[in-house]
């Protein structure tokens, strides 16, 4: 019962913090609509969105204590510190890269403003780092509690930041129009982009 309250929650906590990011990331849409109280509604909107997120992290933790009845193993095969080696091995590039795009980004990352510039140092190579570097994060703590079930589950969470980033993408069309159109052409989306010879 336990198992299936702790995984109901991790779904639910799931579609709300991707429910709540995608708002987020359209200051400029609701802008139109509500005027400038709409930055700091989205504002609101990132901080709810990180509790769901924390909460999900904390489903994936007690996973390992209440996994669900399921024909997989409940370990991987092999010892507990290989897991953890291939955790370090996943979160090592991916906090480099989810920390300096919260550097770089500044306070735009959890508070956006319309009178915010576009970002300099690692998003002139790559559009979302911080995005490249979190979603990998869920097989780092499914690794670390040494669950198969969680390491597949993750595969969900990619098609999820792919959509929060598109989201983020309309917005910021909207905010720096031009400029961010030619922005896009010259960096890559998730990885940076080949120099054309």
């Amino acid at each position: 019962m336990i198992s299936w309250l702790n995984f109901g929650i991790l779904i639910v906590s799931s579609f709300l913090f991707t429910f709540f990011y995608v708002k987020s990331v359209s200051p400029a849409a609701l802008g139109k609509r509500i005027g400038p109280l709409a930055y700091n509604r989205c504002t609101a909107y990132r901080v709810i969105s990180s509790v769901f997120m924390i909460v999900v992290a904390a489903n994936y933790i007690l996973y390992h204590w209440f996994p669900l009845p399921l024909p997989l193993p409940q370990n991987f095969p092999w010892p507990w510190w290989v897991s953890a080696g291939i955790a370090v091995l996943i979160a090592v590039p991916s906090l480099y890269l989810m920390i300096r795009g919260i550097k770089d980004a500044g306070e735009e990352t959890m508070t956006p403003r319309s009178e915010h510039a576009m970002y300099g140092g690692i998003y002139t190579r790559i559009r979302h780092p911080q995005a490249v570097g979190e979603f990998p994060l869920w097989w780092v703590i499914a690794f670390l509690v040494h669950s198969p079930f969680l390491a597949l589950f993750s595969f969900f969470y990619v098609p999820v930041w792919y959509h929060m980033c598109i989201a983020e993408e309309r917005d910021l069309l909207i905010r720096y129009g031009t400029a961010y159109e030619e922005y896009r052409a010259k960096t890559g989306f998730w990885l940076p982009k080949r120099n054309k010879k």
